[in-house]
């Protein structure tokens, strides 16, 4: 999940803005994750979809 959709329980702010310790704590934190963290499980499950499809027609041309 991307921060720039949450709300700061603590400001009622976004928390992108980090108006509040809280927000600018929960920016950090959630800069940090790795780089398939901005994408939603759909998207996430259509990549596996098409490496398991990539690597299925590797193995039936080499075989």
């Amino acid at each position: 999940m991307t921060y720039d959709r949450l709300v700061c329980a603590n400001c009622a702010a976004p928390v992108s803005q980090g108006r509040c310790p809280v927000c600018r704590a929960n920016r950090e934190r959630l800069q940090q994750e790795g780089p398939f963290a901005g994408l939603n499980p759909m998207a996430l499950i259509a990549l596996l979809v098409v490496l398991v499809a990539a690597l299925a027609l590797v193995a039936q041309h080499t075989a």
